[in-house]
């Protein structure tokens, strides 16, 4: 490293500060190949660039912590113990939704609360394709899934691995999705707080998400808060065909 003379310390937290703005490039290169090229062929090109990246950044890793690749993966994680995969897994989930309400907050208590909530959904409104996107690529779906491929994707969102949900089969064209135990309502609830307002954001959320999946497939909320809803569950939300 040139001109540069920072401590040990400093350099951890620079190599912390490094991946953020790794991280921000990326998503600002696709923004930018969708605004010139349309959202659909950004995808396409995310598609090849995701695999490439991917491949590059596996290599480098390993290389620096002098560890094997094994079917191309590391072999360190290979060898993990499933309880540790898990628990790897959920506390990635947990940052991104604690990362999710760092930004709520700052923005509420910056400005306003309505600007939070505005933020919020906007943000929901390009997120949820992108994770059924994510996940299509990750479990191989074809364009249409149906009603089956819909109830396989919402087993792979950040959230289920730190909410309970559950799948109720109505018809062979119809299912009801609840949201059992939510880490958020949840949190609030043991604080004697009203239950969070989601229900704008849920409808965009899911809607957006479900349309990703497969387009044929329609969204109706059944309640979700401020709505009144049983102790059984938050929120719920009916999938059709």
């Amino acid at each position: 490293m040139q001109n540069i003379n920072i401590s040990r310390e400093e350099n951890i937290q620079l190599i912390f500060d490094f991946i953020h703005r790794a991280e921000f490039h990326h998503v600002m290169w696709f923004q930018e190949v969708s605004k010139h090229l349309g959202t659909a062929k950004a995808y396409e090109i995310l598609s090849d660039v995701y695999e490439k990246s991917f491949d590059n950044q596996k290599k480098r890793l390993s290389k620096t912590f002098n560890v094997d690749l094994n079917n191309n993966l590391p072999s360190n994680l290979i060898y993990l113990s499933d309880e540790k995969l898990i628990e790897l897994l959920e506390n990635i989930a947990i940052n991104w939704l604690a990362n999710d309400g760092i930004w709520f907050q700052e923005v509420e208590f910056t400005t306003s609360m309505n600007d939070a909530k505005h933020c919020n959904d906007a943000c929901w409104a390009q997120f949820s394709p992108f994770e059924a996107w994510s996940i299509k690529k990750f479990l191989k779906m074809h364009e249409f899934p149906g009603l089956d491929g819909l109830k396989k994707a919402l087993n792979y969102r950040l959230y289920c691995i730190i909410n309970k949900q559950s799948v109720n089969t109505e018809t062979e064209n119809s299912f009801v999705f609840q949201m059992d135990d939510c880490r958020v309502q949840s949190a609030r609830k043991r604080k004697n707080l009203a239950d969070y307002p989601c229900k704008s954001a849920g409808i965009i959320e899911y809607t957006e998400f479900v349309k990703a999946i497969d387009s044929r497939i329609k969204t109706e909320c059944v309640c979700c808060p401020p709505d009144t809803h049983p102790e059984s569950h938050f929120c719920a939300w009916r999938f059709y065909l």
